[in-house]
């Protein structure tokens, strides 16, 4: 906090201080992670499974993909920004054209713990890369979550939302 009693907006200087690069690292290795096992693996993994999940094993996996594509734009076009090849309005307004989908609450359902622990995994890492994401554009935006003045510690919460930022338990 300043002597005016509001929050230091730090999100740029952990976007200017490299931040983003342990995210980026991260994300496109899941990505190339994903693509491997989904065209190796994977495909033997989805044989061997029932009818009703291997239709769910297909819809995740699209689900999947879709996302992380999704994820990787928004990634290139943030590196972008860092590297100064645009500018933070002229990614803005690309980053509002990426509409993500698959939410985590749309998880689950009939036939879900029959598909392999492996796209499970990925799943879930999507997720977290996806939580990861947004907290980082809310930081690199200035923004912060808004605080219960009651329960509200400044060190406390600004070490949370680094936690989130950056996954870290």
């Amino acid at each position: 906090m300043n002597e005016t009693g509001s929050a230091i907006a730090i999100g740029p200087r952990i976007v200017a201080a490299g931040g983003f690069d342990l995210l980026y690292r991260e994300g496109m290795t899941l990505i190339e992670d994903v693509a491997s096992y989904l065209d190796g693996d994977g495909r033997g993994d989805s044989r061997i499974l029932s009818r009703e999940a291997s239709l769910l094993y297909a819809t995740e996996s699209m689900r999947l993909t879709t996302r992380l594509m999704q994820l990787a734009s928004w990634l290139l076009l943030q590196r972008a920004v860092n590297e100064g090849e645009i500018t933070k309005e002229n990614a803005r307004s690309e980053k509002e054209k990426v509409k993500f989908s698959a939410t985590p609450s749309q998880r689950g359902g009939p036939g879900y713990e029959q598909l392999p622990d492996v796209l499970r995994d990925y799943i879930d890492k999507g997720d977290r890369l996806f939580d990861r994401v947004m907290q980082f554009d809310t930081l690199e935006r200035g923004a912060m979550a808004k605080l219960d003045p009651g329960t509200a510690n400044g060190v406390a919460d600004q070490l949370a939302r680094l936690k989130a930022a950056f996954g870290r338990a």
